[in-house]
């Protein structure tokens, strides 16, 4: 057995083979001997520090969807993948102010989320492949991971099918008195889903401790979001008596700024916020598109917004910090670099499921057919 081998060995054995451990989808998930930065992990230290890691955050969400537009172009990833590469300062921003106890709803275009609040990369990917070390067990592939343990209650393939998870989510915290507060990410097609509305206004009148946040990258798939969405989407809010703000998504402090604040009210009772964080996708709508969209997207467009990167910008905002230097940044691209390629080669060397798994994981612990 491979040294590799013997992590995707271990990882599964300490997990369990019973019937109670075997499935259970709400188990810590973590790798045996695991000493990666598991959960948000933001706060403490000097600002300098804590602004460091938020770029590492955004450096590690950068890497892991590079590499991902990799393995896909190569063939080696089943089915599509939808890429955060331009929008990494909302995940991270939102999620730095964040207990691990917290909890968030994310997207079709969810890997982003899951690294900004601490999932790790290496299940994630090995998630994503299909594998059975995968944080699903390889079931939810890249549109449909979740690891409740970091609070982390699941991707969506469905158009705004997060809102109403988060919602209930915020009742639950609500009617049991817990001080924890939701954080729901959406695109900018889902605001034009009813389901937006019905939270809204819910949310509204029972005072939920929810944060909608509203990743506006300007393109409904393949239609420019202009063209099909009437007004401000963050001015919807006003008409619930919800607190509303529309942001600079690819400030990462702003982002940061903003949500802490709505954060504060929705732990203090004081209801729900929706922030609508406006953005670029530097990438497809997702991977393999040119084989069916056609070209709809001006390249002076994409360049434009490239000059605007949000890792390149705040890098720039810590270079101005006392005794911060490029070499301290070029180290932390490197070092993800590396926490990447062991995420491929972890991923790589773990086994398949085994195809009686698959009628596993469909009830409730108790629960019969």
């Amino acid at each position: 057995m491979s040294e590799l081998e013997g992590r995707g060995a271990a990882w599964t054995e300490e997990r369990g083979t019973s019937d109670e451990g075997r499935g259970s989808l709400k188990a810590p998930r973590r790798r045996a001997g695991d000493t990666a930065d598991a959960g948000a992990r933001y706060q403490g230290g000097t600002q300098t520090e804590r602004e460091l890691l938020m770029l590492t955050r955004m450096v590690r969400i950068r890497l892991f969807e590079e590499k991902l537009q990799q393995l896909f172009a190569q063939g080696r990833l089943p089915g599509f993948v939808h890429l955060y590469v331009g929008e990494e300062a909302i995940a991270v921003g939102a999620c730095s102010v964040l207990r691990d106890d917290d909890k968030i709803t994310s997207t079709h275009r969810g890997h982003g989320h899951l690294i900004a609040k601490g999932a790790d990369p290496a299940l994630m990917m090995a998630e994503i492949m299909g594998k059975r070390a995968g944080l699903c067990r390889g079931k939810g592939g890249s549109m449909h991971i979740a690891d409740y343990s970091l609070g982390i209650l699941g991707a969506n393939g469905i158009v705004g099918g997060g809102i109403p998870i988060a919602t209930g989510s915020a009742l639950a915290d609500s009617v049991l008195g817990r001080d924890t507060v939701t954080v729901c990410f959406f695109g900018d097609g889902a605001a034009n889903q009813g389901v937006l509305l019905e939270a809204l206004n819910l949310s509204s009148v029972w005072q939920l401790p929810v944060v909608y946040i509203c990743e506006n990258n300007g393109y409904t798939e393949w239609m420019r979001t202009q063209d099909i969405t009437a007004g401000e989407i963050a001015d919807r809010a006003r008409a619930f008596n919800v607190a509303a703000s529309a942001i600079d998504g690819n400030d990462v402090l702003a982002v940061q700024r903003i949500v802490r604040a709505a954060v504060s009210r929705a732990r203090g009772g004081g209801g729900p916020s929706l922030i609508e964080a406006k953005t670029y996708r530097i990438l497809a709508h997702n991977e393999g598109e040119e084989a069916f969209s056609g070209k709809y997207r001006p390249q002076h467009e994409i360049d434009r917004w490239k000059s605007r990167d949000p890792i390149a910008g705040f890098s720039s905002v810590l270079l101005t910090h006392p005794g911060m230097t490029q070499d301290v940044l070029d180290e932390v691209w490197a070092a993800e670099a590396a926490v990447i390629a062991g995420a491929v080669d972890f991923a790589l060397a773990s086994p398949e499921p085994d195809p009686g798994e698959a009628v596993e994981d469909l009830y409730a612990a108790g629960g019969t057919a």
